[in-house]
């Protein structure tokens, strides 16, 4: 029966004295890539693509070492003849890996806003000027991940481009860079890896994560002159809207609600109350969403901004120190998401 040792309590984290190669490898990428300018459309050439011998590459040298001792010893003729071919196609090899990769001109697709926990979605053009096309190149996030978010692999077409998709795990709220990116290619025999380091400009904005499922929207307060009758209906709904009445406009009817309707399968109709909105509005207020917690308050404000934009009402946002007047619309709803984003 064995059992497994516990660390003592007043045991030390082992410090970064102890992988004094590892500290100074990280340091010495960290100045690199600081190095590197900011640029959204980057052209590689001989200043900024690299390239290695990669494990197999480590061995065939090794085997030829091999092959070279092997034929002197026993003055084989053939022996120098397999020898010195498989290092010239090794160099040749070489040659084209590196042509494969250089010359290419890479572009980044400023990406879209996300919520935070979902994956941002870089997309990244590789065009070609030359008359020859280049295949297994790959592109991906340095640093992250390779089983969640591997390289993406395309071929480039002569004198064409094309097109992959580069994942990234959206960190937390705010405006954020961008990671550094690579590009790599093994083409064509996997002995030698080329690849460039490259450093967007653009960045992201991440929203906050909407509550799964949130309380209902907040009753509407009475506009200036008015009295303060509005309240909430009894579904706990906003009173903008009402059940269709015959007679009420097109242009009235709240098609998103009676959509969600239909799929559910009924056949409910509602239009926007003109008397009851021109009574009061719908302000979403962090000082009163029911949490002590900030990040709890903007996931709360984020789910209700969500909901007010599908139920097409005309809401408001009250953060600290700044308000956005009721509006609707997807740029009424993106001004709101992106000031709760950078609160």
């Amino acid at each position: 029966m064995t059992l497994a040792t516990q660390p003592l309590p007043n045991t030390p984290a082992p410090g970064p004295w102890r992988h004094p190669l590892r500290l100074v490898r990280s340091r010495l990428q960290r100045w690199f890539h600081n190095r590197l300018p900011r640029t959204d459309t980057l052209l590689l050439t001989q200043r900024n693509v690299y390239i290695v011998p990669t494990r197999a590459g480590a061995m065939l040298v090794f085997t030829l070492l091999l092959l070279l001792v092997a034929s002197i010893n026993f003055q084989l003729n053939l022996g120098y003849l397999l020898t010195f071919l498989l290092a010239g196609s090794a160099l040749v090899g070489m040659h084209v890996c590196h042509g494969n990769l250089r010359g290419l001109t890479l572009h980044l697709t400023p990406p879209a806003p996300v919520h935070a926990g979902q994956a941002v979605a870089l997309d990244i053009r590789l065009s070609s000027e030359r008359r020859r096309m280049r295949y297994g190149l790959g592109a991906g996030v340095i640093g992250a991940d390779a089983a969640h978010t591997p390289l993406a692999w395309t071929d480039v077409p002569a004198q064409g481009s094309a097109t992959v998709q580069v994942t990234w795990p959206a960190p937390q709220r705010g405006l954020h860079a961008l990671p550094l990116l690579k590009v790599q290619t093994l083409f064509p025999l996997g002995t030698f890896r080329v690849w460039t380091v490259w450093r967007p400009a653009a960045h992201v904005l991440v929203y906050p994560q909407p509550e799964a499922h949130p309380p209902a929207l907040p009753a509407g307060e009475a506009q200036p002159g008015h009295s303060g009758s509005a309240t909430v209906q009894s579904t706990g709904e906003f009173d903008g809207v009402r059940a269709y009445r015959r007679g009420d406009p097109i242009k009235a009817v709240v098609w998103k609600k009676a959509a969600q309707a239909f799929a559910a399968g009924r056949s409910e109709l509602v239009s926007r109350d003109a008397q009851s909105t021109q009574h009061q509005q719908l302000w979403l207020d962090h000082a009163h969403c029911g949490h002590s917690n900030l990040e709890a308050r903007l996931s709360r404000l984020t789910a209700w901004v969500l909901l007010a934009d599908n139920l097409g009402l005309d809401y408001g946002l009250r953060l600290p120190g700044r308000d956005i007047d009721p509006d609707q619309g997807p740029g009424h709803k993106a001004r709101c998401l992106e000031a709760l984003a950078l609160c």
